[in-house]
């Protein structure tokens, strides 16, 4: 009788463990059938521009190596291949971050350029690892490159941030409020329901007043966030979320914005997590909408919406 029970408790946990695990999505690999499928699925640009705006698509990680990167890469090369619109340049060193070399740029894609904890300051941890720079050197520097994107987005810049890349300079108060906030946590992935703030805006017009339903992580905020200093595009209901780790105070939470910083743009998605979900065209075509708003292409409401 004891070991059936033993036997019946361990069903009970395997299965348990499967639920919880299940709707973790594995790696996908970038075959030339996927590249073909995604081909298909690359929309047009909204905006029809005869100039080809230059796009550095800055894709190198210190802390949390996302593996949507590359397929990420493949996404923004097919937006250059497939349209007169876009000239797409990838990078992974920390020059890229120069002043001279950002001028060149009319947008900067920040692709889940993740640094690693506590610091969470991706300049310095690229100096860390790939200068034998002094601690205090490193310090100044890091502050400089973080500077020279602040102003080049202030100045008129573009930047389009994609997923965990929130985090780049997640401790910085003075980033978080060009970005539109700081990552705070996110619980396991899982199916999410994705909402349009305004179905007629139309940054969201790809999705047609029915949002989007994948397998992803849920994100929260912090910081400038709560300045609600954006407009906001997309959300999910937080009592639809298993597994949050604070009382929320509002159902509402907002994960894909856009708002102005000086004389340039911003543009942050947290969809989406899993290469998957570029399989939708409906989200390839916000993306897009996304890339052609930071670049001044695509005008749109970008004041803000303030709540209480």
């Amino acid at each position: 009788m004891k070991k059936q029970n033993i036997l019946i408790l361990a069903f009970i946990f395997f299965t348990t463990s499967l639920l919880v695990h299940s709707q973790s999505l594995e790696p996908l690999k970038i075959t030339q059938d996927w590249l073909s499928k995604l081909e298909r699925y690359t929309p047009i640009p909204t905006i029809k521009t005869n100039k080809k705006r230059k796009i550095l698509v800055f894709s190198k990680a210190t802390g949390f190596d996302h593996w949507t990167i590359p397929h990420n890469i493949e996404m923004l090369k097919l937006f250059g291949k497939k349209t007169n619109a876009f000239e797409i340049h990838i990078g992974f060193d920390i020059e890229n971050f120069d002043k001279k070399n950002l001028k060149q740029y009319d947008a900067v894609v920040l692709n889940n350029s993740n640094p690693i904890g506590p610091k969470r300051d991706l300049f310095y941890d690229l100096l860390k690892n790939y200068t034998s720079l002094t601690e205090n050197e490193i310090s100044k520097k890091a502050a400089m490159y973080e500077s020279n994107l602040i102003n080049y987005v202030k100045k008129g810049g573009g930047l389009m941030i994609l997923h965990g890349a929130i985090v780049v300079q997640n401790n910085s108060e003075a980033f978080s409020k060009m970005t539109g906030g700081s990552f705070e946590y996110h619980p396991k992935q899982q199916k999410i329901h994705i909402k349009e703030v305004d179905k007629n805006h139309p940054l969201v017009k790809a999705f047609k007043g029915k949002g989007i339903t994948h397998i992803d992580e849920p994100y929260f905020f912090k910081n400038a966030y709560f300045d609600y200093n954006f407009r906001p595009l997309l959300y999910f209901e937080v009592d639809t979320i298993e597994e949050i780790r604070h009382d929320p105070t509002d159902n509402i939470n907002y994960v894909a914005w856009i708002k102005k910083y000086g004389k340039g743009r911003v543009f942050y998605t947290s969809p989406s997590h899993n290469a998957q979900s570029l399989e939708n065209p409906e989200l390839l075509q916000f993306l897009m909408d996304g890339l052609q708003y930071v670049t001044g292409d695509l005008k749109a409401d970008d004041s803000p919406l303030r709540r209480p």
